[in-house]
Parts: C-alpha cells; structure tokens; sequence
C-alpha cells in the first residue's frame, strides 16, 4: 500500500489542486473538492505545505496531509485489503449485518509538518441512526509519541456522542461546540508498523503534530453498518450511489 500511494502521488499533478485539510478549520476550508472526494480519489495538503508566495515548500510527497475518501472502492490494491476476509471477520465478530467500508484514508501525518488532528469522535462526522461507526486504523509506520501517534482517553466511548458535524444549505458546521478536555486523561496509543487499531465510533481521540523528522504514514477506513441503521441525510457524505457491503457469513 506504501508503494501503491508513491505511484499515486508521482501521477498527481500538484499545482491542479491546493485544498487543505485541517482539522482546526475543516468549516472554512470544506470545499466542492473535498464533497466530490467522496467518491474519488482526492489529495488533501498540510496547512503549513505553502510559503507566503502560494508555492509549496517542500517536494508534494512530503506536502500531502492525505489522500481519500473512496480509495477502498477505486484502487486495486486498498480495495484488496479493505474487503478482505480479515477485515470482514472483524465486523462479523463485532455483530454487524450488512457493514460497508464509507469512507477511506491514506494519512502521511508529514515530517515536520504533520498537522494535529483534535479531539473527536468518529461517529459525529459519519452518523447512522442508531450510531454504527467503527475506525480501523492500520499504522503503516512506526507510531510513536514522537511522530505523532494516536492518543485516547479510555472509556470515553461508554459516554454517548458529543456532538454533530452537519451539512446543510449553508456548508457544514458542527451542532454545539466542542467540550474542554483534560488532557491528562488521553493514553498515546505507540503502535508498531502493521498493527491494527480498532476504534468506537465514541471514543474520543486525537493525534499531535509531528514535529519529528520521521514520517507516521497509516491507513483509516471508517466502517458503518447498514442493516437496521439508517445513513443521517446531513452527513458531509453524500454519494450518488450505494457502497457495496463488505462480505460477512
């Protein structure tokens, strides 16, 4: 998948495209790009990737805060992996009836520039009534404190959902505002290359910018279930044809 992403990135023609992904001001900048990606297969840049003068700092490989949202479905070699038995065998165990890969994320988390993601709950971005969201992320790379791994508070996930990221006529927008965390009760979450993080929908988690000199790629599929659970119609995801369930016997 590593070097799938390198053949990705050198076919990419950088200056065709500068939306930034960022999740401090994911309002302002969620653009038509960012909605089409839902579908495609988009690349997303680190705030910090441009000087004053417009251009980019550093080579686009090491600009890119991500690529998504429909790798899982477009691209053979993360199809092959995210409909594999193995992931299909985790959402059986876990009781899901018709579960469908709906959004997916190739996250570089850069050198040196790699952008903090805050404190959130996965279900609030991809909502289904009642809640079904289930991460899987899968380190790609070494992750450590250094490099800005994972953190969560433990047992978060047993305290219901804070709030909504909405999309309606307006653009989208969250419900309330975020609550105050402490973060003396966040854990890091270092794991080794190859390891498979499984995360609630509820959990709070979060991850630090990566002022290492070392890379933290790692790949998020979001997993939602579609039996008995209704899709919220003012999620940012809204794909002009259904996603095609993963196999579960």
């Amino acid at each position: 998948m590593r070097n799938r992403m390198a053949e990705l990135l050198d076919g990419f023609d950088a200056p065709s495209s500068s939306s930034i992904f960022s999740t401090k001001n994911q309002q302002q900048l969620t653009d038509d790009y960012f909605f089409e990606s839902a579908e495609k297969i988009s690349f997303f840049f680190e705030e910090k990737a441009f000087g004053n003068d417009g251009n980019l700092r550093q080579p686009k490989e090491l600009s890119i805060n991500k690529v998504g949202h429909a790798l899982h479905e477009i691209d053979p070699i993360f199809n092959k992996f995210s409909n594999s038995e193995k992931i299909s065998s985790i959402f059986c165990s876990l009781g899901y009836k018709r579960p469908v890969v709906i959004q997916s994320m190739y996250i570089f988390k850069q050198p040196g520039i790699g952008g903090e993601v805050v404190p959130h709950q996965d279900n609030s971005f991809l909502y289904t009534e009642p809640p079904s969201c289930t991460g899987l992320w899968l380190a790609l790379e070494d992750a450590t404190i250094i490099n800005g791994c994972l953190w969560a508070i433990p047992g978060s996930h047993k305290n219901g959902l804070v709030r909504r990221f909405i999309r309606d006529d307006n653009g989208v927008h969250f419900d309330r505002n975020s609550p105050s965390y402490n973060q003396k009760e966040f854990v890091p979450l270092e794991v080794k290359a190859g390891t498979l993080v499984v995360i609630h929908g509820d959990l709070i988690h979060q991850s630090f910018e990566n002022k290492s000199p070392t890379s933290r790629h790692a790949l998020s599929l979001h997993i939602v279930d579609t039996d008995g659970f209704e899709w919220a119609k003012d999620n940012w995801i809204r794909r002009k044809t259904a996603p095609e369930p993963l196999y579960v016997s």
